[in-house]
């Protein structure tokens, strides 16, 4: 059974950092991409980062330059850099991982770490 265990949010005041990481056990099958999503009260979930097998990287617009994505292949751990906090950022963040067997793609969720940045 796959599980994905997020740690690292928190309470931060703007301007600060947090690290996010995401955990994923029970993957038999290889893992294509891993990222981060977040849904922020009354929003939809909308993309944050990803990160493919071969490190390569992709960002919201909203996050780039501030937030910065990277991987542990071998623990298939994912984590999120995340410095000079905004209150806009305050959201759930979900962390993703996605893949692929022999017959089929694969596509997990998170419980969600919650990230509350104060002004």
């Amino acid at each position: 059974q796959v599980q994905l265990e997020e740690s690292g949010g928190g309470l931060v005041q703007a301007g600060g950092s947090l690290r996010l990481s995401c955990a994923a056990s029970g993957i038999t099958f290889t893992i294509t991409a891993m990222g981060w999503y977040r849904q922020a009260p009354g929003k939809q979930r909308e993309f944050v980062s990803t990160i493919t097998r071969d490190s390569s990287t992709n960002y919201a617009d909203s996050v780039k330059g501030r937030f910065a994505i990277s991987r542990d292949n071998p623990k298939n751990t994912v984590y999120l850099q995340m410095n000079s906090l905004k209150p806009e950022d305050t959201a759930v963040y979900y962390c993703n991982v996605k893949g692929r067997g022999p017959f089929r793609r694969y596509d997990y969720w998170g419980q969600g770490t919650q990230v509350t940045v104060s002004s």
